[in-house]
């Protein structure tokens, strides 16, 4: 660090300043960013953009003179980091229903397919296409939102998300032709910031080492939401018209809204210290926040924000590791949403009216229940394993897929126990929801522990890592909606469920081994990864080169262990 001193002039140049431990009457000198104070103005925006030629506590500013950068160290103690316990919980079970009640969207449309059926005229595979429509452009829309809430801050972003998705509400609701509940409906997809947004706010409060149990919160209300919503929808679909499917979401989701706004504060980092800063310049500090100094056009850049949305997709069909265990929780996800279509033709075998069919999902949500309370000895065991092993590449990353070589053999045993016990009378019904439950199980393990080891291996790109992950669910099961009756109805003559769930249990078996493969030998497929080898590079070069956990933040970005003022890769 270079002080100059305090007599000499201060120019457009030299506009770089350190915020620790400093108000503005001990500012007797200019920091620079490189050590090199004759830089040009392009020069210095050049070195801005490389996350690793900047430290912790030095920001480049290129408006005015004489603006201190307020960093995160100076005043950590304000910062979502250090929340009370309780705090950060109450936040978490907001999120709770926040991200319940995004997916509880995507469900509940089901139970009023007979209806949209029949006063539109429109066969029951084409109303299927509003759930189909909803869940493809869901997919897009969290990749479209997130990084906007790393720029706005996570509050508003998801209150627009949520209001946004409640006003498209009201044209499915209100709808006078089948077209407007399709656009109604595909609409609402792509206002859903889903758990880009919501992950990312768990990064914002926990790091790497201890967010693993808010995750599993949050991956618990993600997964659950898509089965209340057809355990409500079977006595909706009895006792009111299709209409209050809708009406339902509506209500919920501005039930959700409303507690949102008024129980959780902004968690996001820069957004904080632009806040703090503010309240500082009233008692007349000369200080500002990271995003208070940066142009607007370069903060917004169409390029920076295309890079972001573009390597989702990238490491999608480029990352070994990423494909596979994205397909992985894509499919595995893609089966609820074909049970939701296919569990009326199962249990129509033995009755099952629509309130039966509606609680026939309940031990979906029971194997999501018992997934994510395991999760808490084994997140215990993970945690003190790499303690011991701090120098152990398998202890500090493959073995977050510890718990998953025991849980994922269950969607295999699930599918194909379901698949032979779904034959009807005399066979009794109790056996398919003992597989179901597996299913469930398998289900939810593998989105958690997908989502952490991602979250570990690819460090300032896991969020474009855990993006396609997000991606690949939504899609799939988008994908999956529409051919999953016919699937179900068409194949193996009069086995044709039985075969068609033998079919879907073969997919999941070479899935299923791609998962040993990555725990054995993920050190050497992540060798082989740019992505990977980077973080390691950076852990490589010490402390001030690590990045906090935010793995899960909306946008790559690098900074240290505690840092969210972050810089563009």
């Amino acid at each position: 660090m270079v002080e100059r001193p305090s007599n000499e002039l201060v120019t457009t140049e030299d506009k770089v300043h350190t915020s620790e431990g400093l108000s503005s009457a001990d500012i007797h000198g200019i920091v620079s960013l490189t050590g090199h104070n004759n830089c040009t103005d392009h020069e210095k925006r050049h070195q801005f953009d490389g996350a690793t030629k900047a430290t912790v506590d030095q920001v480049e500013h290129f408006g005015a003179v004489g603006k201190i950068v307020l960093t995160e160290e100076s005043c950590y103690e304000e910062l979502g980091f250090c929340f009370p316990t309780w705090k950060k919980w109450m936040i978490i079970s907001v999120i709770f229903l926040v991200q319940l009640s995004m997916n509880f969207n995507t469900s509940l449309y089901s139970n009023g397919l007979a209806g949209i059926s029949e006063e539109f005229g429109v066969s029951m595979q084409a109303a299927r296409c509003g759930a189909m429509i909803y869940l493809v452009t869901y997919a897009f829309g969290c990749e479209l939102w997130a990084p906007w809430s790393e720029e706005l801050g996570r509050k508003p972003i998801l209150q627009l998300s949520m209001l946004l998705v409640n006003i498209w509400q009201l044209p499915v609701a209100l709808a006078p032709n089948f077209a407007t509940i399709m656009v109604g409906r595909a609409l609402g997809g792509l206002s859903l910031a889903g758990g880009s947004v919501t992950l990312g706010m768990v990064a914002d409060m926990w790091d790497a080492d201890t967010q693993q149990y808010a995750v599993a919160c949050v991956v618990f209300s993600s997964v659950a939401g898509s089965v209340v919503g057809p355990v409500v929808g079977g006595f909706v679909e009895e006792y009111l018209a299709w209409r209050w499917t809708i009406w339902i979401q509506l209500i919920f989701g501005g039930v959700v809204q409303i507690v949102h706004l008024l129980a959780v504060p902004e968690t996001r980092t820069t957004i904080m210290l632009g806040q703090i800063a503010k309240k500082r310049r009233k008692n007349g500090e000369n200080i500002y926040g990271p995003y208070e100094i940066i142009p607007w056009k370069e903060r917004f850049s169409l390029k920076e924000i295309c890079i972001t949305w573009i390597r989702p997709f990238k490491m999608f069909v480029t990352e070994p590791i990423v494909l596979t265990l994205s397909l992985l929780s894509g499919f595995s996800d893609a089966l609820i949403f074909m049970f939701i279509q296919s569990f009326g033709l199962v249990y129509d075998q033995w009755g099952f009216d629509t309130v039966a069919l509606g609680l026939s999902f309940i031990p979906i949500l029971v194997g999501y229940l018992i997934a994510w309370l395991s999760f808490y000895p084994v997140i215990q065991r993970n945690m003190a394993e790499r303690r011991r092993k701090p120098d152990d590449e398998q202890a500090q990353y493959e073995s977050r897929l510890w718990w998953l070589l025991y849980t994922v053999p269950f969607l295999p045993i699930g599918l194909i126990g379901f698949s032979w016990t779904s034959v009807g009378p005399p066979v009794h019904w109790m056996g398919t929801m003992v597989f179901s439950a597996m299913v469930g199980i398998a289900n939810c393990s593998i989105y958690m522990t997908t989502i952490d080891y991602m979250v570990c291996a690819y460090g300032p790109y896991a969020a474009s890592a855990t993006g396609g992950n997000g991606f690949a669910r939504d899609i799939l099961a988008g994908i999956l909606t529409i051919p999953a009756t016919p699937f179900f109805e068409n194949i193996g003559g009069d086995r044709h469920l039985q075969y068609a769930s033998t079919i879907l249990f073969c997919i999941s078996v070479v899935l299923v081994v791609s998962v040993y493969i990555i725990y054995w030998y993920g050190p050497a497929l992540r060798k082989r990864s740019p992505f990977a080898q980077q973080l390691s590079s950076s852990q490589m070069e010490g402390p001030s080169h690590s990045r906090r956990a935010s793995a899960i933040m909306p946008r790559s970005k690098l900074g240290s262990r505690r840092n969210s003022l972050t810089y563009h890769q």
